[in-house]
């Protein structure tokens, strides 16, 4: 019996302000990897190597797509770095032949645009600041939990996936992945949780580190840098537009208040292609 190998899965490696990507073309129709494939992938050791890993969809209507896995191999809802590196990659490709396009995603519609400086941005939705919207086990609970005889309390915000954001003194003596974890694993939010640790500098400049469910800390988040800015902006903390330095670049948040979209800008970088066995 002749059987003929399945063609090699070609993809590009991405970044956004560090936030990496596996990103490959199934527009074809082809399968997703297994779960244990897509996780050898993401190792960093073992594989190439990333936060998420991203495939390029057919059109729905007319509009390109995407779909994220995380890198355990757990699907994801939203990523805006991601929805950027997507862009970027659509308009090499040809698919986007316009500076303005719409993508269609797990989350809905993203808008995207690429600027004259070659940058692109995403309008990753409204915030939605309902705690039912996350889902949480207990919207109505207060929003603090206790480690080690010291409380923290955080706010929370969807983006399509969802946010809990803690604002500290000083991210540098801050144990962000014990802390985030703690929360991640707290019972109260069945459905996981993206924690956000920020340092407000001034009224437009913020200092930002995620800990994404399902990839850990990671160098950049974009949509919890537009949960961030949503969360300081309405609370009266800092204003639009927003500068977010990460650990892996800075990007940029306009938000101009509830009911209001927000939108995410920054750098889309390929770093270099290749192919793996499908």
């Amino acid at each position: 019996m002749n059987t003929t190998a399945p063609s090699p899965l070609r993809f590009s490696k991405m970044h956004g302000a560090g936030n990496d990507f596996i990103v490959f073309d199934r527009r074809d129709g082809r399968p997703w990897p297994s779960v244990d494939k897509l996780r050898q992938l993401a190792d960093r050791h073992f594989g190439i190597g990333c936060d998420q890993i991203i495939s390029i969809e057919a059109e729905r209507d007319g509009q390109p797509g995407y779909d994220i896995r995380n890198s355990d191999g757990s699907p994801a809802t939203q990523c805006g770095n991601g929805a950027r590196c997507v862009a970027a990659w659509l308009w090499r490709d040809g698919a986007a032949s316009t500076p303005e396009f719409v993508m269609h995603s797990p989350a809905g519609a993203v808008p995207a645009r690429r600027d004259d400086d070659g940058r692109f941005e995403v309008v990753l939705g409204v915030p939605d600041f309902d705690p039912a919207s996350l889902p949480m086990v207990d919207p109505d609970a207060p929003a603090v939990f206790e480690i080690e005889d010291h409380e923290w309390r955080y706010r929370v915000c969807s983006m399509g996936n969802p946010h809990a954001l803690i604002v500290v003194d000083n991210l540098d003596i801050t144990d962000v992945a014990g802390i985030g974890n703690a929360l991640q694993y707290s019972g109260r939010f069945p459905e996981g949780v993206n924690v956000g640790f920020a340092e407000v500098l001034g009224e437009d400049h913020i200092r930002l580190v995620v800990n994404e469910n399902g990839a850990g800390i990671t160098l950049a988040c974009g949509s919890g840098a537009c949960a961030a800015a949503a969360l300081l902006i309405r609370a009266g903390r800092v204003r639009s537009p927003l500068r977010i330095d990460m650990p892996g670049g800075t990007l940029q948040v306009r938000w101009n208040g509830d009911g209001e979209p927000a939108v995410l800008a920054g750098p889309a970088t390929f770093v270099f292609e290749g192919e793996v066995p499908a």
